[in-house]
């Protein structure tokens, strides 16, 4: 198979969807790799890097959506790459369409097979393609609360943990999944006191016993939230609903009672963001303020340490990379449930519930083309 990858375009996106290693390991198995030029730069990998990996490299997008058979991006396409997309064209990226029915439409207008890598699912019923960049965006989750809770960033100017005769920031963490878990961790290692919510009570055992001691895990619910976020001085949102949009966990009636200058993280917003005030930032205007409250809602939190994100992500994609290369997407969704599960839109039909039920558009399922495979 003929795979492209892809520069990134979207708004101080600076990750490349697979390292010259990766290009290696593909082309060593007898796929032919394009690689748009200055695609790796952001991330520290050069074209000459890619080119002695065994790529090709291509001058243009319109070159690679025009040859390529799968087409590979970190993030999204973009409005300007909708008419690029051929009919029957794999692309294989984070889609997050539950977050905007604009692309969701595009992708059916052009009867693409769009597979989403956070959707795919593997064996534990996880989402391995998710994991990495959620540990990344968890980690900097926390690392953002702290600088933007400095008063020359907007925030409250407190240090969140502490020093000795001074009590330490409250950080609320909503959500207890890899997101959730990895910022906790990181707001206890600043020395915060963090409260974690979670809705699974096997999930909240668990972190009982794994987490440090000033990290508080508790049931999450309604009246939880309300008296938390009052208290707290950093709050991250980090639940998850798979390939669905995420639940609004705090609303613009709650900002009135929290402190002001509390920061608010919204790891969610791929996904169309768990506070009901939040709204798309980038890396260039990652904040805004609204009723006194500092919210950071970069969509794409990871891109600011390509290189950290880059290595991850092939580590987790190239194997599914791979599998999707090696034969017709029908045999391959036949063969591997948790691919089959990636693939949200195909061939002008939504493949995926969540997606279809964001958009009230009429839901297809996957299996229905497969009947033809024997």
């Amino acid at each position: 198979m003929i795979v492209g990858i892809l520069k990134e375009i979207k708004t101080e996106e600076n990750r490349v969807s697979m390292t010259p290693a990766g290009v290696e390991v593909m082309a060593g198995q007898g796929h032919g790799v394009l690689v748009e030029s200055l695609a790796g730069v952001g991330s520290g990998f050069s074209d000459e890097a890619y080119q002695k990996a065994g790529a090709e490299m291509v001058g243009s997008a319109a070159e690679i959506y025009a040859r390529a058979q799968m087409v590979m991006h970190v993030k999204e396409p973009q409005p300007c790459e909708y008419d690029l997309v051929r009919q029957g064209q794999i692309v294989f990226t984070y889609f997050h369409f539950a977050a905007s029915e604009q692309l969701t439409r595009a992708m059916i207008k052009a009867e693409a097979v769009a597979i989403a890598y956070e959707t795919i699912t593997d064996a534990q019923n996880t989402l391995p393609l998710l994991t990495p960049m959620s540990e990344v965006a968890g980690r900097m989750a926390a690392q953002q609360a702290a600088k933007y809770s400095e008063r020359a960033q907007g925030g409250r100017g407190i240090l969140l943990g502490g020093v000795p005769g001074v009590a330490p920031a409250t950080v609320l963490v909503l959500g207890g999944g890899v997101v959730g878990t990895h910022a906790a961790q990181m707001a206890c290692g600043l020395g915060a006191k963090v409260y974690l919510l979670e809705t699974n009570l096997a999930r909240l055992r668990h972190l009982a016993e794994v987490m440090p001691k000033n990290c508080f895990p508790m049931m999450s619910s309604p009246a939880a939230v309300r008296e938390l976020v009052r208290e707290a001085d950093v709050v991250i949102g980090a639940v998850l609903v798979h390939g669905a949009k995420a639940p609004k966990l705090v609303t613009r009636e709650m900002l009135k009672g929290m402190k002001k200058g509390t920061v608010l993280v919204d790891v969610a917003i791929d996904q169309g963001g768990c506070f009901e005030t939040s709204r798309p930032t980038t890396h260039t205007a990652p904040t805004f303020e609204l009723d006194g409250i500092l919210h950071y809602c970069v969509t794409n939190m990871p891109g600011a340490v390509p290189l950290t994100s880059t290595v991850a992500l092939t580590n987790a994609t190239l194997p599914y990379a791979m599998a999707i290369a090696a034969e017709d997407w029908r045999e391959v969704a036949r063969k591997h449930p948790g691919i089959r599960d990636g693939i949200n839109v195909a061939l002008g039909k939504v493949t995926y519930r969540g997606v279809a039920e964001a958009f009230n558009l009429p839901y297809t399922p996957v299996e229905r083309f497969l009947i033809s495979i024997p």
